[in-house]
């Protein structure tokens, strides 16, 4: 059995949160923290009231797709996908309606200082096998507010030719409507997290054996780290004419 082995992970997903009033942030009077205590967590971002509806992108260059396995019972094996992609339709007034469709290319496995051979190895017929199944594709089907900035997001994985729901738990960590000239789209970003079991996905090489951590855990965790993009239209980033604020 191979050393070191890990998973393909379910697909990137993304979502959109609740449209709330546009907070600004209040300026504290209260004493620094001495040194040694904790300072308190900062409040929940919540999107703009004006979050534009519509089709948003994935910013690439701003995205990450990383999963993890158990090695031996010793350390959680983390690895990454380079290539991947979404387009979330959003409409800020009824988050439930959300859809988010993503594919992620396969071979585009990244390993952390893989021995020779192991990369292949993974990719090859005992493991994801992406000759055969080149992408891994991840559709919404359930978009479920489980808080102001916080939600479920089910949906349907196909990865390794098997079909299956998962469930992700996404935060929604703040957005604007463009940023002129800096940044013209209306941006938005989340954190996502999950587990599925990678033997439903009829990949079962290397399972513990009941009872023991003799080899590489069936449990995939995955975290996702994305912002998403919807162009503006050119008169919403237009300089204000002369003599007007």
């Amino acid at each position: 059995m191979s050393y070191a082995s890990k998973l393909a992970i379910g697909g990137a997903l993304l979502l959109a949160l609740s449209a709330c009033s546009d907070p600004k942030a209040a300026k504290s009077d209260a004493p620094a923290k001495p040194a040694g205590e904790t300072a308190a967590a900062p409040a929940a971002a919540k999107p703009p009231a004006d979050l534009p509806a519509g089709d948003y992108t994935l910013d690439k260059t701003h995205a990450d797709l990383s999963f993890k396995v158990n090695h031996l019972g010793f350390s959680w094996y983390t690895a990454r996908f380079s290539d991947f992609d979404a387009k979330l339709t959003l409409d800020p007034k009824a988050i439930e309606s959300a859809h988010i469709e993503a594919s992620i290319k396969t071979a585009s496995l990244q390993l952390p200082a893989p021995p020779k051979g192991f990369t292949e190895e993974l990719l090859g017929p005992q493991w994801l096998d992406a000759a055969k199944y080149p992408a891994i594709t991840f559709r919404s089907t359930k978009v479920a507010k489980t808080g102001d900035d916080t939600a479920d997001v089910t949906g349907d994985l196909t990865l390794h030719g098997v079909t299956k729901p998962v469930t992700l738990k996404a935060r929604f960590n703040g957005g604007y409507t463009g940023y002129p000239p800096m940044d013209p789209n209306a941006r938005i970003g989340f954190s996502l997290t999950g587990s599925f079991k990678r033997s439903d996905f009829g990949v079962a090489y290397g399972v513990p054996q009941p009872g023991s951590t003799m080899g590489v855990g069936d449990e995939v965790q995955v975290a996702i780290e994305a912002e998403l993009l919807k162009p503006n239209p050119p008169a919403a980033n237009a300089p204000p004419a002369p003599g007007q604020p």
